[in-house]
């Protein structure tokens, strides 16, 4: 054997020095998952309407001939196109920049203001809260009060004009006749 191959010990090692990249290769792709076809390997299948489709093997052609969607197969080059799976992207993402907190004065309340409440104690806040609302059932009752006060007015002055207009009205009746027709 050392004399066919030279200095080669078997035909294995012979074929391995042989650069590859002379030697062109027509390599297919699998119509369903995606992978290369090398030479010698892979099913074909040819419709009735004369179109060619390549497999590489019995489990994509079967896949296909289901209507099976390869982005819904993890294991197709489709579905890792699909989820971004093994793209060197991944290995440099891009840096989000973090939101820088940036406090400002609002409408009507200045930044002072506003820090000046955020760090009083809660029990200040708390009676100052229950204050304002004390004050605010104070004036929602005077103002209730006066609408009733008013209406009360309003109704008495009402009923005296009524009883006037009611008593002349009873004086200019015409009296009835008791004559039938």
């Amino acid at each position: 054997i050392n004399a066919e191959y030279g200095e080669f010990q078997t035909f294995q090692h012979y074929f391995k020095q042989i650069n590859l990249s002379i030697m062109s290769l027509k390599l297919d792709l699998c119509n369903f998952s995606g992978y290369k076809i090398y030479p010698s390997r892979g099913i074909r299948l040819a419709r009735t309407d004369g179109k060619i489709y390549n497999f590489v093997s019995k489990k994509c052609r079967n896949s296909y001939l289901m209507k099976k969607n390869p982005r819904k197969i993890s294991w197709t080059v489709l579905y890792r196109r699909k989820m971004k799976k093994g793209t060197e992207a991944d290995v440099a993402k891009k840096r989000t920049r973090k939101a820088v907190k940036f406090q400002r004065s609002i409408q009507g309340a200045t930044l002072e203001h506003i820090l000046a409440k955020r760090n009083q104690k809660p029990e200040v806040r708390k009676a100052q809260r229950e204050q304002l609302i004390r004050s605010q059932k104070e004036k929602s009752k005077a103002k209730k009060e006066a609408k009733v006060a008013k209406k009360k007015t309003d109704t008495k002055a009402v009923r005296a004009g009524q009883k006037k207009i009611n008593k002349g009205n009873t004086k200019s009746k015409p009296a009835r006749s008791n004559v039938m027709m």
